[in-house]
C-alpha cells in the first residue's frame, strides 16, 4: 500500500499524541504580593511579603475506564526573598480515582482543614482562621480516602501515621455536603472532627495534641456570600479549651468584592481574642487581581496586632 507526505505526517501526529492523551500534567500556580504596613506589638514597620505563592504540578491518568491514577506536587515560593528557603513543601500525594472514591497517600491538607471549603475569605493573609485557632493542618505521611458524593453528601478522612505525630497516630473526619463555590448547589456545608492532632497553643509555640470540632456553612442571600464557621478545640495535655465563632461576607458588583469577615476565640481561663478583617479586591482580568485589606487581632495584651496591605494576585 502506498502512502502520501499527507498521510504519513497524520499517522505520526496520531502516534505521538496518543500516548499524551493517556496522562494529563497541569503546571499551575499563584504570585501574591503585597506590600504592607504592620504592627506586631513592637511598634509599625514596612514590609513586602509573598502571601503563600506557589507552584504546581497535577494530573491525572487513566488506567481503566474506572479507574485513574491522581498526583499533585505542589510548593510555595519565597517570591519577597526574604527566606534562605526558596520552595516549600505543599500538598504533595499520589494515589487512587474511581468507583468506590479516592484515596491519596502524601503529604495533605487534613479533612478538617479542607472542611472550611471558602468560607475563610482571607486565608493566605493576616486574617486567616489560623492565627486564632488551630485545626489548619497541612500533614505528611497521611493516607485520606473520599467517598464518592450521594445527593451532594461525601465523607472524608485523614490517617496520620505515628512517624508524623511523635509515636502517636491521628485521625481527621469529615461530611461534606454541596459545592465549596456554590456553583452547582445553594449552600455548602461540612461538619470535621480531629483526633489527637498536633498544633499550636495560643501563644504561637508547637504544642501538644488537640481534638477539635468544626461546623462550616455558606450561601447566597440577596447576592451576598455569607459564611459560619464554628469551632470547639481542647489541647489534650493541659485540658486547656477553647470555643470560637468567624462570620464571613462578600459581595461583588463590576469589577469590585467588597469583603469582611470577624474571628472570636473564648479561651475557658478568660483570655478572650478576637481578629476584624476588611477589604476591597478589583479584578483586572480572571488572572488578576488588585487588592487592599486592614486586619486587626485584638489579643487582650499588650501585643495587638495591626496591618494595612496592598498587593496584586495572579493566579495561571
Amino acid at each position: 500500500m502506498k502512502f502520501t507526505k499527507k498521510a504519513l505526517l497524520i499517522a505520526m501526529f496520531y502516534t505521538a499524541t496518543v500516548p499524551a492523551m493517556a496522562a494529563s500534567v497541569d503546571v499551575y500556580g499563584r504570585a501574591d504580593i503585597s506590600v504592607q504596613s504592620s504592627d506586631e506589638g513592637d511598634g509599625k514597620f514596612t514590609e513586602i511579603k509573598s502571601n503563600a505563592s506557589r507552584i504546581g504540578f497535577k494530573g491525572t491518568h487513566e488506567l481503566s475506564q474506572d479507574l485513574e491514577v491522581v498526583y499533585k506536587a505542589e510548593f510555595e515560593v519565597d517570591m519577597d526573598g526574604d527566606s534562605s528557603d526558596v520552595f516549600k513543601g505543599r500538598n504533595q500525594y499520589i494515589g487512587l480515582r474511581g468507583l468506590f472514591g479516592e484515596v491519596l497517600l502524601g503529604k495533605n491538607d487534613t479533612m478538617l482543614k479542607q472542611s472550611q471549603g471558602k468560607v475563610d475569605i482571607f486565608s493566605d493573609h493576616n486574617g486567616d482562621i489560623k492565627h486564632l485557632w488551630v485545626g489548619e493542618n497541612r500533614l505528611s505521611d497521611t493516607l485520606s480516602y473520599k467517598s464518592p458524593k450521594f445527593k451532594g453528601l461525601q465523607l472524608g478522612l485523614t490517617y496520620m501515621a505515628e512517624d508524623e505525630l511523635d509515636g502517636e497516630d491521628a485521625y481527621s473526619m469529615a461530611v461534606f455536603y454541596g459545592d465549596k463555590s456554590l456553583k452547582k448547589s445553594k449552600i455548602y456545608a461540612a461538619v470535621a472532627f480531629d483526633s489527637d492532632v498536633k498544633g499550636k497553643s495560643k501563644d504561637g509555640a508547637v504544642s501538644g495534641h488537640f481534638d477539635t470540632m468544626r461546623a462550616t456553612v455558606s450561601g447566597k442571600i440577596a447576592g451576598i456570600t455569607l459564611g459560619l464557621m464554628l469551632q470547639s478545640q481542647e489541647e489534650i495535655e493541659t485540658g486547656a479549651e477553647m470555643d470560637g465563632v468567624m462570620v464571613s461576607a462578600k459581595y461583588s458588583f463590576d469589577n469590585l468584592t467588597l469583603k469582611g469577615q470577624f474571628q472570636g476565640a473564648d479561651h475557658k481561663d478568660g483570655d478572650n481574642r478576637s481578629g476584624l478583617t476588611a477589604g476591597i479586591d478589583y479584578k483586572l482580568a480572571k488572572s488578576t487581581k488588585l487588592y487592599v485589606f486592614y486586619t486587626n487581632f485584638d489579643l487582650d495584651s499588650d501585643n495587638d496586632q495591626d496591618y494595612l496591605a496592598a498587593g496584586i494576585q495572579y493566579k495561571f
